[in-house]
Parts: C-alpha cells; structure tokens; sequence
C-alpha cells in the first residue's frame, strides 16, 4: 500500500556496484495512516482555457494521450472505502494542466499495528486492482475505486503471496496459524481475483529437521503452485489444490531453498554447506511432475540471489569473500550464454531479503528474448537505462532519463520499453515507451502523472508499478 506517513523500516536496493551490490536506504513500512493504492487514467480531458460569451473563461476538454481508458470527471474517491466518489481531501487533481493525466482514485490501507505490516502483492486484472495489506486482501474496480467484492479478512496476519496470477485469475494467499512468535506462515487459500470467492485452503507441513513452515514462499507456473520452505517445497494443483510432487534434499547435500515461477520453474539449491565442495546449483523443474530438465553448478563462494528473468533465465550472483557480483544468462539446457560484461553501478530495486532469497522480488528491471535492460545508480539527477546484448553481454545502447528523476524499466510490449520516470517532490511522474529496435532510443511521454499528486507519489519509497491498459498503478 502506498505511503503518506508511517514506521521507518529498512528496504535494501539490489544493485551491483562492484563494492557493495545491496545499496541500502529507508523505506516506510505500512501504518495505520498510510495511502494505500493510487491509479492514474491515460486518457484523461485536460482543461484549458477558453472564452465564453459572458467574456468569461471557462474550461474546454481535449484528450491529453493516446492511452486507452478514459477517466471520468468525478472527484477521486476519498479511499474510505465507500466507493461514492466523494470529495478530493488530498486535491490530488488540483491545478491539473493540460497534458496532465487523472488520478482516478486512491485507497488507504486497513488499520494495522503500530509497528508496521506487511503488505505484499499486487495484481490487476480486467475488472480489479487487488491488494494484499495485513489482515486481508482488497480489490477496486480499476475504473472507479469502487469496491469489487466485499474484503477479505484473514484470521492473523499475512504472510505470503503468488506475485503471479494464473490465466483464469486466481492467485493463493498465506497467513499465519496464529500470533505468538511460535506461529508459522503455514495456511494457504486460493482467491479468485475477479470474485473475491474462496477456492480450496489447506495447511503447510514442515519438511525433515530444520525444514520447518516459519516462513514460506509461493510461486505460480501456470497452473503449478510451488511452496518453498527453507530446504525443500511442495507442488500443487492450482484447480484443485492436491498435491503434484515434493522438491527434496538430493545429491551431495543439496538442499532446494528457493523457487522462481512464471512461464518457466525454477529451483536454487544450497549444496554441500561447510565443506570444501559448498556450492549453489540452479535447476529447471517440470512444474506438473517436478522432473529435472537440467542442473547448473555455480563455483564455491557464488550465491545465487535474484532472478532478473526467467524467460530467458537471467541470474544474478553475489560473491562475498570477493566482494564481487555476475548477471549471468543461461540457455533452454541450463548452460551459460553469456555474462554481463558492462561496468556500470546498476540499481533495480530489490527487496531486502533474509531468510529468504526472493528470487524474482526486483522491480526496475526487464527483458526480452535477446536483451536485458537494467537503470543505472542515480548520481544527482537523472540515471540511464542500459540496454544489453543477452548473447554476448556487451551494450547495445543506453538511454537517459527524460527528467531530473530516475527511470526504470517496467516491462516490453509491441516492440518497445515501457518504462518509469519517478516523480519528484513537486513534478509527477511519467510513463514512456522506447523503441528497443533502430538507431534511435527517444522516450516517448505515454502518461504524464499531474503535479498535484507529485508528493503522495513520491512517497511511495517501497512499491508494487503497474502499467496496464492504459491505467498506472502504484502500490506499497
């Protein structure tokens, strides 16, 4: 959910500087006084000025982008969850200029300790924006904010969700078995995105010794949900909820630790921990029958630490005694295409992860079938975003931010970049497009976010973006 004020926490930035790959700065967790979810329209009627026949001016409509959704003329929803429009308290499309796009509506986040919460997770599908934020889990419609389906309220907090949905737009959701600091991320429920319905539910067994449900982490390949533990994970139907296979302990020690999902499988194994063969191993898995597809062995001391794609794979590693990381890429068999070989401090963002690797948890990063696109380090103003060859590591081309602000790749689409130029205390934000072919790299403006909603914008410090349809989606 996004953030007004609240608690600070710690979000680190996983970037690869040579020194040091994980950047730290703060980030505010969510309180209970927080913005939770803002949505700004594409097409939106901009007002300018023109003459009346009492000599007066008055307001004279123009579409300001070629976005698809049209905002309506109604006041932003208050984000009490009433969903009637009501006024503007925030005036979040005060003094819109011509050009500028709507917010069509905000939401604040449910009550939540005074400590903080977790509010993992965002999907948008035809019909809703969803949310997941302590206790329960919330869904807007993406044209109005009006409420969906009536919240989804947890019996304890929220402690894992799929970042992926499947086809027919159902996500699962894991909560905890209870509050005490014994209670494990053990209870599992399919959620229907669009309905709100309940689908099947089941309970997390812990696996051998010291491979316990504390903490979990769910992902999605189609229909195959995979839950990780902290040495092992279990498959299951996504329909039906039966279980599909286990991923064990297997070969000289190793121990599956985490999972990558999507349109493709993917397991990060800890093998022969303290002792002189200690390693990681990457695998491509089967997602119905868990089979291995191929395995890839890192050299001692590399861990594996993100996944900045998994179609094609790319893996980023960190080395500690060398201080020192890799992006690799590998081919359909597991072997090593290629390495990143662009000297540059490279900064998508990460969450901070601990006991868990989270492998696919970045933002800012893209890619396609032939290239990786990755956002410099901001050194006082803008950053670039570096465009690089997957069969040789090498650049291709780089292009600067079209502000004094970051910009980050979101995704591809027809062809071309969509990207994020973040907003500054008094400038909203913007969505452009870049061509990823030809000789020339210009962004091109797709949205311009209104400065009336630069400030709440700019606090969203840790954050879910989504572009879709037309509509910019920002979450924290």
């Amino acid at each position: 959910m996004g953030v007004h004020w609240g608690d600070w926490g710690v979000r680190w930035e996983c970037g690869s500087g040579s020194r040091n790959p994980f950047k730290g700065r703060p980030a505010l967790v969510i309180g209970a006084a927080v913005a939770a979810l803002l949505v700004i329209g594409g097409t939106v009627f901009a007002v300018t000025s023109g003459g009346d026949d009492d000599g007066k001016k008055k307001p004279v409509a123009g579409p300001s982008d070629d976005a698809k959704p049209t905002a309506s003329d109604d006041p932003v929803n208050p984000g009490d969850g009433s969903g009637d429009g009501g006024e503007d308290p925030e005036d979040l499309n005060a003094g819109r200029q011509a050009g500028e796009a709507k917010v069509l509506w905000y939401k604040e986040a449910p009550d939540a300790p005074g400590s903080g919460a977790d509010a993992p997770g965002m999907w948008i599908t035809d019909k809703a924006a969803v949310k997941a934020a302590y206790k329960q889990l919330l869904a807007f419609n993406v044209g109005d904010g009006n409420p969906t389906w009536d919240p989804i309220t947890f019996p304890q907090k929220i402690c894992a969700v799929t970042p992926q949905k499947t086809a027919d737009d159902k996500v699962v959701v894991a909560y905890m078995n209870g509050a005490s600091d014994r209670a494990k991320c053990n209870q599992i429920q399919q959620v229907d995105l669009n309905t709100g319905a309940k689908g099947w539910s089941g309970e997390v067994a812990d696996g051998a010794l010291f491979d316990s449900a504390l903490t979990i982490e769910l992902s999605l390949t189609g229909n195959t949900l995979m839950v990780g533990r902290s040495q092992s994970g279990t498959a299951y139907d996504m329909a039906s909820g039966d279980k599909l296979f286990d991923k064990k302990k297997y070969g000289d020690a190793c121990f599956p630790s985490a999972f990558a999902g999507g349109s493709r499988l993917i397991s990060v194994a800890s093998c022969g921990a303290a002792t002189s063969n200690e390693h990681d191993e990457i695998q491509e898995l089967d997602p119905r029958t868990g089979r291995v597809l191929w395995t890839q062995k890192f050299d001692k001391g590399w861990r594996v630490a993100r996944t900045y794609s998994v179609d094609p794979l790319v893996v980023y590693s960190t080395n500690d005694d060398k201080d020192a990381w890799n992006i690799s890429t590998l081919d359909a068999k597991g072997g090593f295409r290629s390495q990143v070989g662009v000297d540059e401090d490279f900064a998508p963002e990460c969450g901070w992860s601990v006991l868990q690797r989270d492998l696919t948890g970045c933002v800012g990063v893209a890619a396609d079938a032939n290239t990786l696109y990755l956002p410099t380090e901001a050194t006082g103003g803008a950053n670039e975003i570096v465009a690089i060859n997957l069969a040789n590591g090498k650049e291709k081309w780089r292009v600067k931010s079209p502000a004094d602000e970051s910009m980050l790749p979101l995704k591809t689409e027809g062809g071309k970049l969509i990207a994020y130029v973040e907003a500054s205390y008094d400038v909203g934000g913007q969505i452009v497009s870049i061509p990823t072919t030809g000789s020339s790299h210009k962004p091109t403006k797709l949205l311009q976010n209104p400065a009336g909603a630069a400030d709440v914008e700019d606090s969203f410090f840790s954050r879910d973006i989504d572009w879709v349809d037309g509509r910019f989606y920002l979450s924290s």
